[in-house]
């Protein structure tokens, strides 16, 4: 980057100076949509192991408090697309080798996060469910807190993520504690 472009860079309040990051509409527009696969990549491995969640989710004793089966659906895609949103907000600021410790925290809490479903659903191991469930908190949080300082809005985006995990958490372990003999 030449001198005047680091001075321009310093007075940049869009985020978008040049930092080796594409600047066309096309690009950022592709880049939108690598960051929304990538989040719903991981939705989609999560899925897999619950194509018979339902079923499973409703032969298990629950807290009064917990949702039905078919809330979950809409909530989970809801919060990928803002996932995949925070992360391209976050790229976009200051390119990949810029963000790639907040980028990579990201990517570890969606590889946690599909885990997760696999821990519960597929394999009812509730145990490690929550243990899982306790390390994405962590991750979520981390993530939240990284993307908070490249872009305050990215980070804002994941706090329906955040608290959505929280809730997710309790059920977790409600659930595992209620279901001992199926959920281990």
């Amino acid at each position: 980057m030449t001198a005047s472009a680091r001075q321009y860079a310093r007075h940049d309040t869009t985020g978008l100076a040049d930092h080796g990051l594409p600047r066309s509409k096309t690009k950022q527009a592709i880049g939108l949509l690598v960051w929304l696969a990538v989040s719903f990549v991981a939705s989609g491995i999560g899925a897999m192991a619950s194509i018979r969640a339902a079923p499973f989710y409703g032969q298990l004793i629950q807290p009064s408090w917990a949702p039905p089966s078919s809330v979950f659906g809409p909530v989970w895609t809801i919060l990928y697309a803002l996932m995949g949103i925070a992360a391209w907000w976050v790229w976009r600021a200051d390119g990949l080798r810029a963000t790639r410790a907040a980028l990579s925290l990201f990517l570890l809490q969606l590889a946690v996060n599909a885990l997760w479903t696999w821990l519960f659903f597929a394999w009812s191991q509730g145990a490690l469910a929550f243990a899982d469930i306790v390390l994405l908190w962590l991750l979520v949080v981390a993530t939240m807190v990284s993307f908070w300082r490249i872009r305050p809005l990215a980070g804002a985006l994941l706090i329906p993520y955040l608290l959505w995990v929280s809730f997710a958490a309790a059920l977790n372990f409600s659930v595992w504690q209620l279901n001992p003999q199926v959920l281990g």
